[in-house]
């Protein structure tokens, strides 16, 4: 530790990042840490000062980690948007438009552009509250200091795409993005706060005009231009759409040419993580680089013009991905790493890795909650500890042999050290990936120097065919080995769900049990039995509850109803969601299921008039008509009324517990009287949401109790 300073940097800076997102608001942190650490460094050398000063010193160093907690704390807060008086979180107004830039590559999307707008101003009426009534106070068109981002999804209709730096006029408010509204749901909010985003619009052509364009940041101008520019020039160069698909995601980080079969495809095989622009990428160009240039380091200056080539063509890739966040961070790691060694200075890893995230860290402290982020340090840091001892434990006499072991040794480390992560994000665990991921890796190592080369030959006549056909060739390689690999049995372990306390645990035991098998101290093997008991005690809990929860729960899915009957580790779904939809599934309720330990799930697909068509014909207790239909289960009666108005005259003579509303069913309260009394109401989201914001306050004024999943989230009971 004492040669690896940044090491403790980080750590103390990291510190102070998390301690911010925890305790956003206890200012008296920051001063606390600073002054403490200011007053134990300075001790620190008073009372050494008969002694030649200790770069590290019990009491400095110390100082040094709390100083830089209280500064991790202090950037953080700067750099959270929402702590700007003038930022639209705090616009308790009705906001009429806005000025804002377009601040980031548009993405095209199957009837949208994605495009993300930095707020520059406001106009909106204010307003003071007389006699409990809001009355306008300024309805002057007089516009505003406003600040913030917001997420626009811009209808196409025939519109081009949206270009950096354009300046528009947005009519219409922005609304709050929604939490998760599904228990184990991806938290969407958070993801964009860590990015500053707090809202977004869907926008038709006319609610929006181009002033003019205006480039926030001529840098990040130069590099959408020549990410638009590649991505013409592979375009071209390539003619078939699952090669071209393939290498705009590695290349650009641009998915729209992927179809759904080919991304579950890399899904299944445990390849996915090529077809993002990230570290591993910027790892392979590097390694690369250094062999085809490893020639130039023997002759006078040659470090010197083999570090210029590197950084070069490095940094034109980062160009090129349009400066994508992750590989500006690996480009900036590898960048220290050339640099050293072109200057002949020694450079230890962990130290290495240190120094770019804290960086990385000063410039966005939020890019530690990335998935990206954590996954690319801790493989980085997990190959360098582990891989070479786990190579040299295995050698053979054909080079070839030793290669493939090589790739091989990478692949089991890095997927060692990532794989408890991986799971605890994206639930599932590919079990061909030793077979994937050499292939993948040797392929990438062809197929990113070809991509680089077709580009820069893209003005030569021949030249630039010829390599583009080698690229399409590799690609279509690399696409043939990953669907072979996903059609193999039980391709993708799919599923799995760890808590935060059995992922700290998974990771002791991984820690500990490496640590044992390189020092062979007895302390690692007590430590790590300690650790699995514990975990087991952990899992056994987590499966003893689910195997006994019985829940109902009325779900969030946009304009569908989705109802679950969950019995121990079974359950039971009505849905009126298309059965091909299984993006929508996947996205809103795979996991709160994977959460509660469902191993089988039975889908009941509702028609129109809400009348299961399959699945529960032969369900004990079901009642149903073309109005309703009616189950007990549990005791609990459940009705879901499909059509209550008009001429349907039908009448429940019992109370019902639970009474879910669907399809727009109840436009009046008083079309309840006379036909049913429920215990529980739940207006589920395929009701227009006009029409239940109108019924949530007329229930308000007339003292009736109801749940809305539009507005309160998933209806969840236990009924244990």
């Amino acid at each position: 530790m004492n040669g690896q300073p940044f090491v403790r940097y980080v750590a103390g800076l990291i510190a102070g990042i998390v301690l911010y997102v925890l305790w956003p608001d206890e200012h008296y942190l920051p001063v606390g840490a600073l002054a403490v650490g200011l007053c134990l460094y300075v001790r620190g050398f008073f009372q050494h000062s008969d002694q030649p000063i200790k770069p590290v010193q019990t009491l400095p160093g110390l100082g040094i980690l709390l100083m830089l907690t209280g500064l991790g704390w202090a950037i953080t807060f700067q750099r959270t948007a929402s702590n700007r008086p003038t930022n639209i979180s705090h616009l308790a107004d009705s906001l009429q438009a806005y000025v804002g830039v377009v601040s980031a590559q548009p993405e095209e999307r199957a009837k949208t552009y994605r495009v993300e707008l930095e707020i520059q101003q406001g106009k909106w009426i204010s307003h003071k509250t007389l006699g409990g009534r809001k009355t306008p106070l300024d309805t002057t068109s007089v516009w505003h200091a406003l600040s913030g981002r917001v997420i626009v999804y811009l209808d196409k209709a025939g519109q081009p795409l949206p270009t950096y730096g354009e300046v528009w006029v947005v009519s219409g408010p922005p609304r709050p993005i929604d939490p998760p509204l599904n228990p184990g749901e991806f938290n969407y909010k958070r993801y964009l706060s860590y990015r500053n985003i707090g809202h977004q619009q869907y926008l038709r052509p006319f609610q929006r005009q181009i002033l003019a364009v205006d480039p926030p940041n001529p840098v990040i101008q130069l590099a959408t231009q020549v990410n638009r520019w590649a991505h013409s020039a592979l375009t071209h160069q390539i003619g078939t759409r699952p090669e071209f698909g393939v290498v705009n995601a590695m290349i650009l980080g641009v998915r729209d040419d992927l179809d759904t079969e080919q991304y579950q495809a890399y899904s299944a095989a445990g390849a996915v993580h090529i077809l993002s622009v990230s570290g591993l990428h910027v790892g392979i160009l590097f390694q690369v680089l250094t062999f085809l240039l490893g020639f130039l380091a023997k002759r006078k200056g040659g470090k010197i013009m083999m570090a210029v080539l590197q950084l070069t063509i490095l940094w034109f890739y980062a160009l090129v991905t349009g400066f994508s966040p992750p590989v500006l961070r690996s480009a900036g790691m590898f960048s220290m790493v050339i640099v050293a060694n072109a200057l002949g200075r020694q450079q230890l890893l962990p130290n290495t890795l240190g120094a770019s995230a804290f960086f990385i860290l000063c410039f966005d402290p939020y890019a530690l909650f990335s998935a990206g982020f954590q996954l690319s340090y801790l493989a980085v840091a997990g190959i360098g500890a582990w891989q070479s001892s786990l190579y040299q434990s295995v050698t053979f006499r054909s080079t070839w042999a030793n290669r493939l072991w090589e790739l091989t040794a990478v692949a089991l480390v890095a997927q060692l050290i990532t794989f408890p992560l991986g799971v605890f994000y994206f639930h599932q665990f590919p079990t061909y990936f030793l077979l994937a991921n050499p292939v993948v890796i040797i392929m990438s190592e062809i197929l990113l120097p070809l991509a680089m080369l077709c580009l820069a030959l893209s003005w030569v006549p021949y030249l630039n065919s010829v390599v583009g056909w080698l690229l399409q060739k590799a690609a279509w390689l690399l696409n043939e080995a990953v669907q072979l690999t996903s059609t193999l049995p039980g391709a993708s372990w799919d599923g799995l769900w760890l808590s935060p306390a059995a992922l700290m645990l998974t990771y002791g035991i991984i820690f500990c049990g490496a640590a044992l098998l390189l020092t062979r101290n007895r302390t690692y093997l007590w430590a790590t039995c300690f650790a699995s008991i514990a975990l087991a005690v952990v899992l056994i809990a987590e499966i003893t509850e689910q195997a006994n929860q019985e829940k109902l729960a009325v779900h969030f899915l946009p304009h569908h109803t989705a109802v679950s009957l969950t019995s121990g580790r079974q359950s039971t779904l009505l849905t009126d969601l298309d059965s091909t939809d299984a993006r929508s599934y996947d996205f809103y309720l795979k996991n709160t299921f994977g959460q509660w330990g469902v191993l089988s799930m039975k889908k009941a697909y509702l028609n129109r008039s809400g009348t299961p068509v399959d699945a529960l014909g032969s369900m004990p207790g079901l009642h149903q008509s073309r109005d309703w239909a009616l189950c007990v289960w549990h005791g609990k009666t459940i009705l879901l009324a499909n059509k209550v108005n008009g001429r349907s005259h039908w009448r429940l003579p019992a109370v019902v517990d639970y009474l879910i509303i669907r399809r727009n069913a109840l436009r009046e309260w008083d079309e309840l009287n006379g036909r049913v009394v429920a215990r529980h109401i739940i207006f589920d989201d395929s009701n227009r949401t006009p029409l239940t914001d109108k019924l949530l306050a007329d229930a308000r004024q007339r003292g009736i109790t109801c749940f809305s999943v539009r507005q309160m989230g998933a209806y969840v009971v236990d009924l244990e």
